[in-house]
């Protein structure tokens, strides 16, 4: 293999890839379809091996989550008359360098936990295991999850759970389901809990759809399961009526914000008017807090919606984010939405909701004696 040739894919390669896939995977093959749509995609990079006589012998698969520092292995194959010459180990360090050029500097991925040469690569490779998950594959079959840190060998373990949000509308839900797990009782991971908190939590309606969570209703039942909140909010108006054109619907969602105010009044959960400062969120994690923070949905998934993530960690450039919401239809699991390392600038931006740059923002304290 020493003149193995690394080169991006293109849309000519997807019969080779396609031959590839089919002798080297019996079950949770790409299709022609998704090889298509990946080698297209802006978040998405594609390399090829390619043989002295340039006959494409392996490829790998990197996917990126939008806003952070990122990457993931999503599929990595060698045609079987290749195996044992290379072309795995030159693959997985060209995807290195790929997701460096990407600006990421971390690089995660999901194994079969029979496939021990491929198991034995990623270990010889500097990764680390962080997890497993339980019938992952089509064939019921665990993975075994391993990441590793491209810029340095420092690594730091995180003791919040990740919850996925089971509905397209219960962020801020799921966001408690994961602090109250780390504080109180991972017995919150449940989904009739999501759904317990949501009904308690939630402006009713939003936009269109079911309603979602404000901070004001997410403090007050943070505070009726233990925790001792602080609320953080730009805007002491009604929030999220921008574009509620029903009349109805916009008094019914301010009937229920007026109560929420009311309730936190009365638990004397202290409210201040203002963003909450990186500075303020970094000492709150330091002191072992964790924060429920709005974020704009389009820099994370390319919608514009109000999106709640779980801040629970910071390594010194990056705070780390449990984000509820996996994308299925860009192949996300929940290692991408997992401990997300999010730059500081980067998360500035993205904490800016609405023409307003409305910033809302829940610090959560551990339980109370």
């Amino acid at each position: 293999m020493s003149a193995l040739r690394i080169r991006p894919a293109t849309h000519d390669d997807i019969d080779a890839l396609l031959a590839i896939e089919n002798a080297v995977f019996t079950t949770d093959r790409i299709s022609r379809r998704s090889f298509r749509a990946l080698i297209n995609r802006p978040t998405a990079e594609t390399i090829v091996a390619c043989n002295e006589a340039g006959r494409i012998v392996g490829y790998a698969m990197l996917l990126f989550r939008k806003g952070t520092g990122l990457a993931r292995l999503y599929s990595i194959a060698v045609a079987p008359d290749a195996k044992g010459q290379g072309a795995g180990k030159t693959l997985l360090a060209k995807a290195e360098e790929a997701a460096k050029q990407h600006d990421r500097f971390l690089l995660r991925l999901e194994v079969r936990e029979d496939n021990m040469p491929a198991i034995a690569l990623y270990k010889r490779s500097g990764y680390r295991r962080i997890g497993v998950y339980e019938n992952y594959y089509e064939d019921h079959s665990r993975a075994l999850r391993f990441e590793k840190r491209l810029r340095d060998d420092e690594h730091q373990d995180y003791v919040t759970p990740f919850y996925e949000q089971t509905t397209d509308f219960t962020c801020g839900a799921a966001c408690l389901n994961m602090a109250l797990a780390r504080y109180v009782s991972r017995d919150y991971l449940d989904p009739v809990w999501e759904i317990r908190f949501w009904r308690e939590a939630t402006t009713v309606f939003m936009m269109s759809g079911m309603g979602g969570c404000e901070p004001f209703g997410l403090a007050v039942t943070a505070h009726a399961y233990g925790l001792e909140p602080e609320i953080y909010v730009t805007d002491t108006n009604v929030l999220f009526l921008d574009t509620v054109r029903n009349l109805e619907k916009r008094q019914v969602m301010e009937l229920a914000q007026r109560d929420f105010r009311r309730r936190v009044e009365e638990a004397a959960i202290p409210v201040l008017n203002f963003a909450a400062s990186l500075h303020t969120i970094r000492a709150a994690i330091e002191r072992g807090h964790s924060a429920i923070v709005l974020i704009s949905g389009y820099y994370m998934f390319g919608k514009k919606v109000p999106h709640w993530v779980l801040v629970h960690g910071d390594d010194g450039r990056h705070l780390i984010i449990n984000d509820p919401w996996v994308e299925e239809k860009t192949s996300e699991t929940a290692s991408d939405a997992s401990n997300l390392p999010v730059p500081y600038d980067i998360f500035d931006r993205i904490t800016r909701f609405g023409r307003s740059n409305l910033r809302a923002a829940v610090i959560l304290k551990g339980r109370r004696s």
